[in-house]
């Protein structure tokens, strides 16, 4: 199943449209006038910002997707500083490269950069991910984050952990997983599995563009 495919989905997903970690996300572009939401899926952060009265332009691979301009994450076609806020929730373990992506949200941001996405947890949990979704690349330490914010020139502002519990069945539907990669992927997580639900661990990141750059 393509991410176009898959668009409905994530548009209708419980698991996507509301949470701690989106709150946050408008919390945090508090005061900013425009933003980019990169690797938009269903569209929520874009809602949310919009809202909240700032102008967004939102952005992703798959034109299922309805993004304003189609492109990877890595790629970003817009101009240097082009955006107060810049904001990625939930979809950098698709990244192929995270490293440049961070460097691109830098670069296009005059502001802020905000990251929310899954925390590594362990190696079943790595390999759920894989066999659940094939173009899952991996999820990264909150160590990872920092270096990976730092390096692209962000001062990291503040962190955030939190406990995401998703709907276990929904969560493998919108993957088109098989029934004996349901299996597979259940037994992985059988430990944070309860009641039908499974609880990932969740980081959000707030880097700001350094202040004594040169004008």
């Amino acid at each position: 199943m393509s991410w176009s495919d898959r668009a409905q989905l994530y548009r209708d997903s419980a698991a996507h449209r509301e949470g701690e970690d989106l709150d946050l996300i408008v919390e945090w572009a508090e005061g900013a006038r425009s933003a980019l939401d990169v690797a938009t899926g269903g569209g929520h952060v874009a809602g949310r910002l919009r809202e909240a009265g700032v102008e967004v332009v939102s952005c992703d691979p798959a034109p299922g997707m309805r993004p304003d301009v189609i492109c990877r994450a890595e790629d970003l076609p817009f101009a240097e500083k082009s955006f107060d806020v810049v904001a990625c929730r939930v979809a950098a373990h698709h990244f192929e490269d995270v490293g440049a992506a961070v460097r691109e949200m830098s670069r296009v941001s005059g502001d802020r950069v905000l990251v929310v996405d899954n925390l590594y947890m362990d190696d079943a949990a790595e390999a759920a991910d894989k066999v659940r979704d094939p173009s899952h690349v991996r999820n990264y330490s909150e160590g990872d984050w920092r270096e990976l914010f730092e390096s692209a020139g962000l001062l990291v502002d503040e962190v955030r952990r939190f406990e995401k519990p998703i709907e276990f069945e929904p969560w493998i539907e919108r993957s088109g997983s098989s029934v004996a990669e349901s299996a597979q992927v259940r037994a992985l997580l059988a430990d944070r599995i309860e009641d039908g639900w499974i609880t990932l661990d969740r980081i959000a990141i707030r880097g700001l563009r350094s202040r004594n750059e040169e004008p």
